[in-house]
């Protein structure tokens, strides 16, 4: 396989050059005239020069490609730019250290189209992704900050910062920069930052130490641990008994590592014991839950300075007894109850609110403004204000003025309270990531084997000691501790956690397992094939997250709203106290509106601060990112693998899906039912020569005629089939070679007729026999001369005319597109109910097929699970990969159907409709409170009602709405599946008890 994709490489490197002489002039001179075809990186002039391929819709005509054209060249670092109308393609050469695909992609879009990266042609070795944890930030604009901040760094390819889960997904080149110059450039920028990946082929872990020993112990325990093969770095704090080594799972493993320790030897120095430490929840889970005590517990000390300040303020003085102390004078005007709030609201205005004077340094030292800043003004003007009235009712013996202490401190109480209602129900949006992070046993049975293969012991381990092609045992009732295939036992396995698919498998000899699932009633020995990062586990997981930090195009207009929402709200904040002060002072309305604790300018005041902490940005950052979250984990735990938020906008507008046939329509393991020779031969020797061309493709039809070989080898599980020389895969068409000096071939009529193979009519008829009861005719000829037909069946998935039936109650057109012959494709689609078919249709072509469909004014989704398949799930506006497809197609596609139902087809865009009508109901929300909340805040109703907004309710207000924002989110988590497919998953399960 890795040698087919760098043919491929090298070919496309080969064709570019040829594209481009310029640039392959240059390539040759530097490289004293090496191929091009060398390497994926261009050096032109010494400097590095890569090739990044756009999607770009909403071109029309050659005008359009013009001025997508000429906004590209107008970018510095930008070498050449081929603009393809027709397959809505954008190829674009440029300089790295100039310029990055990002802003490429925002330059395109800023000229009136949408854009999207699918190739970036950069040297592998020069991507690299980590993924940081950002503390500290507060809106979008904190996240489109450190995002442009990310972005400005040279080496950076892109950078993905997501507010709802305060996480950052940057792509840069290792050769420029480092992790650690990402982390500098975060916290300069005023957050806190942690990393949590560094991209890199390795895992890591963390030992404790006990036992009795010496600081030179430790030292000799590092020089052991790196000496060993596959260690990459060790670590040991200073003074501390942890060491954390960072090592190649392929070649080494934890259990070598405890091993070593445990058998150095230390003179005077005691025993030892080496164990996998656990900081008990480390990682994300535990950050967010240090993060809501810490607000909770300032919630509750402001409670105990605020509640004071507001009985004080607006109940005791309507208690006679307490309203004469409250009002007795100490100094001249100044009363008790004047210095009890300004002693309360000091330490909540300095040291509870310290968190938003911090926060707002940091926004302005950056040049930008966040919600931090809207708090610290608004409670600052309250505050200073009120201190104000009290120095002045100090040193007057007639000034009369009301402070505003309590709304100070109640703004500054209410926020944090809204802040910790937030981040709690943030932290509900990402459980879906949470229970499958905890699907994973605590403990293993390792086995040891001995020459023979049988089993001479068992041991309970740690279950992250497991190391790659060690023997595990699994009881019935235990959960699967890592990913591998059966070696000995029969059960059945629960996969539900994994795939969402209820019913469980049968597991036998050679099944694979995958870890987390549930072994149901029989022991299994199991082989490790993937620990750690590579198993299935892990990367759903990571998929999930990576979903999570992609941003869906919509999420645009509140980065752009945010831009100059906060100077906005400054402006019109300063609007307001500025109007309605000079309206008081031209006595524009009457002295009665102004109620009698006030004057004008404290009328004013009152409005201006209201206006100010009232308009929320949390919301509109929120809106989008924790809608995308609760709906990719949903998805997750129904088996459906969205990868990110692009993917879901796309989903729900798809009014158009093409089917490939084999493995997806139908259930991809092809079965030998007729074999007709035309000559007289041995039927083991043909099957022999057949097998021995056949092996060598991934083809299921091709695996299937292998499959049915085997059994005229009945001695062999395993047969060894004659050596098959000048092996051609002719795509589309099928196979030829050379076994035993022969020349065979096998394929379909094109092929024969490609090379000038006559087919009699005998043969003919077979073929249109076969094509009728939908089945595949297979023609194999022996040195030019046909020798046998073979018709090989497929049946179809259970459910799958009945899937297609509910797609056109949707207003969803169905097309299949199949390789095929068209009396196969016609029948399977007369069957289902599909109307319109392509067939013979080779990659290329179910590709171009996806194009016109696109032109033709559709949104196209393409099914698929096959190596062939890629190209048309690539140029698709939605990809949906079966998930047990080849690992390419998955690579290709948008979306990941787990169980390899169709029915999750339509679970994936009904999904994907209801999360963006999630999306447009927080948009409408986060809006409309802003529009309606920042007028009534400014004293709309005032004039007509008497109406007024108090600050502290403002406050209030401000942090419902973002509460409110991710509770609707949070609905999603009770989304159900059309009740159509409950009639679906009945029929399939009756038909696989039948079978």
């Amino acid at each position: 396989m890795a040698t087919k994709l760098l043919a491929l490489t090298c070919i496309r490197k080969e064709r570019f050059s040829e594209r481009y002489p310029v640039v392959r002039k240059h390539l040759i001179r530097s490289r004293g005239g090496g191929s091009p075809s060398e390497s994926a990186v261009l050096e032109i002039d010494e400097e590095v020069v890569s090739r990044a391929v756009f999607r770009v819709l909403g071109m029309t005509c050659s005008a359009c490609a013009g001025s997508v054209e000429k906004a590209i060249k107008r970018l510095p670092g930008i070498h050449e730019a081929v603009i393809d109308v027709l397959n809505n393609r954008a190829q674009i050469l440029f300089y790295p250290s100039s310029v990055n695909v990002e802003t490429v992609r925002e330059t395109i879009e800023d000229a009136g189209f949408e854009a999207s990266l699918i190739e970036n042609e950069a040297n592998e070795k020069s991507k690299q992704v980590c993924r940081i944890r950002i503390n500290g930030m507060t809106c979008t604009s904190c996240s489109s900050t450190i995002e442009s901040v990310l972005q400005s760094v040279h080496g950076v390819h892109r950078a993905h910062v997501a507010l709802a889960i305060e996480e950052a997904e940057v792509h840069y080149d290792p050769r420029l920069l480092s992790y650690d110059k990402l982390i500098e450039e975060i916290e300069n920028a005023g957050f806190e930052a942690v990393l949590i990946s560094t991209g890199e082929d390795v895992s890591k872990i963390d030992l404790k130490i006990d036992g009795e020993f010496a600081d030179e112990s430790m030292e000799i325990i590092e020089r052991s641990l790196e000496a060993l093969p596959g260690v990459q770095n060790v670590e040991i704090n200073g003074g501390s008994d942890k060491v954390s080594v960072l090592y190649k799972p392929d070649v080494t493993g934890p259990r070598e590592f405890i091993r070593v320790i445990e058998s150095t030897v230390f003179g005077h120095s005691g025993h030892i014991k080496a164990t996998v430490f656990s900081e008990g929840g480390a990682g994300r889970e535990s950050q967010k839950q240090e993060e809501i005590k810490q607000y909770y517990k300032s919630f509750l000390w402001s409670l105990v300075f605020t509640v004071p300040v507001f009985l004080t303020a607006m109940v005791f003085m309507y208690v006679p007894g307490i309203k004469h102390l409250l009002m007795f004078k100490v100094i001249n005007m100044l009363t008790i109850g004047e210095i009890i709030r300004w002693v309360l609201a000091t330490p909540v205005q300095f040291i509870i609110g310290w968190r938003f004077y911090v926060g707002s340094y940091k926004a302005l030292r950056r040049g930008s403004a966040n919600m931090d800043v809207l708090i610290a003004l608004g409670t600052n003007a309250a505050y200073f204000y009120s201190l104000y009235t009290v120095l002045r009712a100090a040193t007057s013996p007639d000034f009369k003025g009301v402070d505003f202490f309590e709304t100070s401190a109640m703004l500054i109480s209410f926020i944090i309270l809204g802040k910790y209602l937030e981040i709690m129900a943030k932290g509900k949006t990402s459980q879906a990531i949470a229970k499958l992070m905890n699907l994973a046993p605590d403990t293993a049975v390792l086995l040891t084997l001995d020459e023979e293969g049988n089993v001479s012991g068992e041991e309970e381990i740690d279950g992250r000691l497991i190391q790659k092609n060690d023997v595990i045992k699994i009881v019935p009732g235990a959960k699967v501790a890592s990913d591998g295939y059966v070696l000995w036992g029969q059960s059945h396995v629960n996969e539900s956690m994994i795939t969402g698919e209820a019913r469980p498998v049968a597991k036998r000899k050679g099944d694979t397992v995958i870890g987390g699932t549930l072994n149901e009633n029989g022991v299994l020995h199991v082989k490790v094939t993937r620990v750690g990062s590579e198993s299935a586990l892990a990367q759903i997981v990571r998929l999930v997250e990576s979903a999570q930090l992609a941003k869906a195009p919509v999420q645009k207009l509140a980065d752009r709203i945010s831009k100059f929402f906060v100077p906005l709200v400054i402006f019109l904040s300063f609007s307001t106290w500025l109007a309605w002060f000079l309206a008081g002072k031209l006595h524009w309305y009457p002295e009665s509106w102004i109620p009698s604790s006030m004057d004008s300018f404290e009328l004013a005041l009152q409005f201006g601060i209201s206006v100010m902490v009232i308009a929320c940005p949390c919301a509109l950052g929120l809106a989008t990112p924790t809608a995308v979250m609760v709906g990719t984990g949903v998805g997750a735990s129904q088996g459906v693998l969205i990868k990110g938020g692009q993917a879901l906008e796309r989903a729900h507008k798809v009014n158009c899906i093409v089917f490939d046939k084999t493995g997806t329509l139908t259930m991809g393991k092809p079965v030998v039912v007729k074999t007709k020779l035309l000559k007289n031969m041995v039927l083991g020797e043909f099957y022999e020569l057949v097998a021995a061309t056949e092996v060598n493709s991934e083809h299921p039809l091709a695996k299937a005629i292998v499959e049915y070989a085997k059994k005229f080898r009945d001695d062999e599980e395993n047969p060894a089939w004659p050596e098959a020389r000048d092996f051609v895969s002719i795509t589309g068409n099928g196979v030829r070679a050379t076994v035993k000096g022969r020349e065979i071939m096998v394929g379909n009529k094109n092929l024969m007729s490609d090379h000038r193979v006559n087919i009699p009519a005998d043969a003919e008829e077979l073929l249109a026999e076969a094509e009728e009861m939908a089945q595949t005719g297979i023609l194999v000829s022996i040195n030019s001369e046909l020798i046998g037909v073979l018709a090989v069946s497929d049946p179809l998935k259970p459910s799958a005319r009945e899937a297609i039936s509910i797609l056109k109650s949707m207003n969803i057109i169905s097309i299949m597109v199949t390789g095929d012959n068209w009396g196969t494709a016609n029948s399977i689609a007369r069957e289902v109910g599909i109307d319109s078919v392509i067939a013979e249709a080779k990659p290329e072509q179910k590709a171009e097929k996806v194009k016109e469909l696109q032109a033709s004014g559709h949104v196209v989704a393409m099914v698929g699970d096959g190596i062939n398949d890629s190209p048309a799930l690539v140029a698709a506006d939605v990809g949906m990969a079966i998930g047990a497809g080849t690992d390419i197609a998955i690579e290709a596609a948008d979306i990941v159907l787990m169980k390899s139902n169709l029915e999750d087809v339509i679970t994936a865009i009904d999904l994907s409709r209801k999360t963006f009508s999630r999306i447009r109901l927080n948009y409408v929300w986060a809006l409309g409170y802003n529009l309606m909340g920042i007028p009534i805040a400014a004293g709309v109703l005032f004039p007509s009602t008497r109406f007024r907004l108090p600050p502290w309710i403002a406050g209030a207000a401000m942090a419902a709405s973002s509460v409110s924002v991710v509770c609707c989110s949070l609905l999603l988590k009770n989304y159900k599946r059309p009740s159509k497919l409950d009639h679906l998953k009945e029929i399939r399960e009756v038909q696989v008890d039948r079978a």
